[in-house]
């Protein structure tokens, strides 16, 4: 009985020695102190208050106090990449709508008249402050141009004059105008050039606290992701740019066509349309034979030599045979 006395007696000592740990322990810790676990003990005469804390310890780096071991760390961390893509309000209040504006237009002209018209259309780029991007001409069957394309880049403030200028060159046939919307995608091309260059800044400050190879490396291998990054946006802005910039005009002129009388009609008519038929199986097997004869050629000499030798073989055969015979008469 004795013993078991004794026995609660010390666990209830035990207890209150451990929580009486517990409190001392509690009350002793602060968050400097866990700074001191992590990165060693402050050095002497350092401040603890909230005014004597650096800048940038917000952003989550130590100029001076994070030692080298905890560069590797810094670079892995997410924190560069959370606005990554993300639209900042401010950008999107800078930037007006960007729209990208083509046209088409298809135009008959006078007969004779194409090459002037032709010229003309292409006139227009130099007058209003702009250039040919393409262009070709047709012919028809008697060699003459009669039908060509021209496409025009003009900036975007002359697109309806010079559209006004083409439609009274001859007949419309046919128009088509399209406008793409392009702001959204500008809008976040900006948004994260902007938090790229930022990322790009970090880095830059992490390389020159960088105190060993090893993070030197880890922080240049990230530096060249984010640069080049940097250049592919920087690239699709300037090329959006353009094609906002200068809108794109394709015009197709032609002359009428000639309207040409079947005369090939009834029995005449179908014999004409069998001999046209009948050259023309003729000329494609021609054109067959003439590709494959050097196949025939070679083909023939092996045939030849083989025929030959068959030959030659039966002579041999036949001599022998009558040779034979001649010997059993004897």
């Amino acid at each position: 009985m004795k013993r078991k006395s004794f026995k609660l007696v010390s666990g209830i000592i035990s207890l209150m020695l451990l929580a009486a740990f517990a409190v001392a322990g509690c009350s002793s810790f602060s968050p400097f102190a866990a700074e001191e676990m992590a990165f060693g003990a402050a050095p002497a005469g350092y401040d603890r208050s909230e005014k004597a804390m650096p800048e940038y310890a917000d952003d989550g780096i130590y100029a001076s106090e994070a030692p080298a071991t905890t560069m590797a760390h810094e670079l892995e961390s997410t924190e560069l990449y959370t606005q990554a893509g993300s639209s900042d309000a401010s950008v999107v209040q800078a930037i007006s709508t960007k729209l990208i504006k083509n046209g088409y237009v298809d135009i008959e002209i006078p007969k004779g008249q194409f090459q002037e018209k032709f010229f003309e259309v292409s006139a227009l780029a130099a007058k209003y402050n702009g250039y040919v991007s393409n262009s070709q001409s047709y012919s028809d069957s008697e060699g003459k141009m009669t039908s060509g394309s021209v496409i025009l880049r003009i900036d975007k403030a002359n697109f309806d004059a010079v559209l006004n200028e083409i439609k009274e060159m001859g007949t419309v046939k046919n128009v088509n105008i399209s406008v793409q919307d392009v702001t959204q995608e500008y809008v976040d091309n900006e948004s994260r050039l902007k938090n790229l260059n930022a990322q790009q800044e970090r880095l830059l400050q992490l390389m020159v606290q960088s105190e060993s190879v090893k993070d030197s490396i880890e922080v240049q291998r990230e530096l060249s992701n984010v640069e080049g990054q940097i250049e592919v946006i920087k690239g699709r802005q300037n090329y959006l740019d353009n094609l906002i910039s200068y809108s794109t005009i394709q015009v197709y002129l032609a002359e009428p066509r000639p309207i040409t009388d079947s005369t090939e009609g009834g029995f005449i008519g179908a014999i004409m349309r069998g001999a046209r038929g009948a050259l023309t199986v003729l000329r494609v097997f021609t054109t067959v034979l003439i590709g494959v004869s050097p196949l025939l050629i070679l083909v023939a000499i092996i045939l030849v030599i083989i025929w030959q030798s068959l030959r030659a073989k039966n002579r041999r055969r036949a001599r022998a045979k009558q040779l034979k015979e001649t010997g059993q008469d004897k």
